[in-house]
């Protein structure tokens, strides 16, 4: 069979010796962001809980617009008698940014338990019998105002006041009492509703328990869980989008970065099912040219091109000329150790090992910012405009009005390419409400983690450090933050295609060799990997979930 960029996958790392990554320890300072729940010792305190709640209306009319934010401020005195302690809820702890951690298993549970194991209530109510409220509440309003005798409307008007601000209402106190318990998906999803309702009182209750049943140890889903925790919390704190940028600053070295990505590649078919697909069609539809252009709007390492230019060098006849126009913004700068001129030595001296004559140049901005002189397409080249996992991270109109996401299809679209791939999740988080958005956001990573879970020990230190670094951020930019600090908006593939079409794209199916040349590529790991084809469109799945789709373009 012909060296087709499909038919052999070099590795994208090259052989660059493997590093020893860091090793995953959590900090025992209560400053540290490992620690966000760090409790103070036991002690009978005037309680002052401040609740900061970020409230988004989903309306298409609202699409655009900036978040909300609701203060509440609950004082409740207590006496030595009340019994009251301080739990450590994320309600009354500081959310700090020095450290994109989650809190462990072990350090997660409170330090205040009542005589029966379970964490006291900082709020001191939950034990107490709801009918008595009525009865509290005329006790106090004859003190305050000296008399025994109580006006029924002042006692109903303090009444419903106090049941609105702790959200007791009664017929929402069996929902608090029969909140999901021992089932971590359920408590999961009830948080992110009571997150979206702006249920203080509720919330503060599932984050106790939640923080019980995750660990960055556990299976999968007590490791995911952990960081869906760690979302939850920075969003109540309003603070989402300073935890994700102080994740992206306190990654570890550019060497041990590197390795965990290695890791990542290795451990699942992902990376390699996206390069190998969107590969084969390029060489398919470049068929005979003499001078190609490849532009690559999320280039990173540029491992994708090394196979496509090794399959080239064999082509009858000699290689042609090829040009690769690499765009990258300083993010990636960091795992590369250095600039894209790092990627353009790396694959000019690749080239030059096959006999390929080769240019290489480098766009250093992100992808929304592209503008058609920053490719510098000549006439009589076969331009080829490639799309792996970058194009959801383009805001789209509910970001800004000027709707980068479109904006680049048609822009590729008047370079008149011979091809567009397209590479993305399977997963429908841009518009979806919250609590809908958490909900598909913990489905599709449970399937990951899963994945993940098969291929490495679960107190394999290489995989905690693969999860953190190259998934954690990931997940904490879909439940902490909104507007334009939230870049992952993956939508699923019927939107692509109505996006596409709009710009005047028609499919061009994926042809049966590489079809066949991925299934080859997943005999070599576990059968819960499942390919699908539909009209030309290849899905690469965990079990019966759709993950990575596949698709090209004309």
């Amino acid at each position: 069979m012909a060296d087709t960029p499909t038919s052999r996958m070099v590795h994208p790392f090259g052989d660059a010796p493997r590093q020893t990554p860091k090793q995953f320890l959590y900090s025992g300072n209560p400053q540290h962001l490992c620690h966000p729940y760090q409790s103070a010792p036991d002690t009978h305190v005037v309680l002052q809980r401040r609740y900061t709640v970020r409230s988004q209306s989903h309306s298409p009319n609202n699409a655009g617009s900036e978040d909300h934010e609701t203060h509440k401020q609950y004082t409740l005195e207590s006496s030595a008698a009340s019994g009251c302690s301080r739990h450590g809820s994320p309600s009354s702890q500081s959310v700090h940014a020095g450290s994109g951690s989650p809190v462990s298993h072990d350090d997660s549970h409170s330090g205040s338990t009542n005589g029966h194991g379970s964490p006291v209530s900082a709020s001191c109510v939950t034990g107490e019998d709801p009918t008595d409220l009525k009865q509290k509440l005329k006790d106090l309003e004859a003190v305050m105002l000296g008399t025994s005798e109580t006006d029924p409307e002042i006692v109903n008007s303090l009444e419903i006041s106090a049941a609105n601000q702790l959200s007791l209402e009664p017929e929402e106190w069996e929902h608090m009492v029969s909140m999901p318990r021992g089932n971590l998906k359920e408590l999961l999803i009830a948080c992110a509703r009571a997150v979206e309702r702006n249920n203080s009182y509720a919330i503060d209750l599932m984050i106790t328990e939640l923080r019980k049943m995750v660990s960055v140890s556990g299976e999968p889903l007590e490791r995911l869980g952990a960081y869906m925790v760690e979302g939850l919390v920075a969003r109540l704190a309003a603070s989402g989008s300073s935890i994700y940028k102080a994740l992206k600053c306190k990654e570890p070295r550019s060497s041990d970065l590197l390795s965990y990505m290695h890791f990542l590649y290795e451990a699942c078919p992902y990376f390699k099912f996206g390069y190998m697909s969107a590969n084969g069609a390029i060489a398919e539809a470049i068929k005979g040219e003499d001078r190609i252009h490849i532009i690559d709007f999320h280039i990173a390492q540029g491992a994708q091109w090394v196979s496509l230019l090794q399959a080239l060098a064999a082509r009858p006849g000699g290689p042609p000329f090829v040009r690769v126009t690499g765009i990258d913004d300083s993010v990636s700068a960091y795992a590369r150790g250095g600039g894209l001129e790092l990627v353009g030595r790396r694959l000019t001296h690749i080239a030059g090992l096959y006999k390929v004559p080769f240019q290489f140049d480098a766009v250093a901005i992100s992808g929304s910012e592209v503008e058609e002189e920053h490719l510098g397409v000549v006439p009589g080249e076969a331009v080829a405009v490639n799309f792996t996992l970058e194009l959801h991270h383009i805001p789209d109109e509910t970001v800004s009005t000027a709707n980068h996401r479109d904006r680049i299809l048609r822009l590729v679209k008047g370079l008149s390419p011979k091809v567009l791939t397209l590479v993305e999740q399977e997963s429908n988080t841009n518009t979806a409400p919250f609590a809908q958005r958490f909900a598909e956001t913990l489905d599709y990573y449970t399937a990951i983690f899963e994945s993940i879970d098969l291929a490495l020990p679960r107190d394999d230190r290489e995989r905690i450090n693969i999860e953190q670094h190259c998934l954690a951020r990931e997940i904490v930019n879909l439940v902490a933050c909104e507007g334009e600090e939230r870049v992952e908006r993956h939508e699923v593939f019927g939107k692509w295609k109505a996006r596409l079409m709009m710009a005047g794209f028609s499919p061009s199916p994926l042809s049966a060799l590489v079809n066949a040349t991925i299934k080859t590529l997943l005999q070599s790991y576990s059968p819960d990997y499942k390919l699908a084809e539909r009209d030309g469109v290849l899905y690469l799945g965990w079990k019966n979930r759709p993950l990575i789709v596949s698709s090209a373009w004309h």
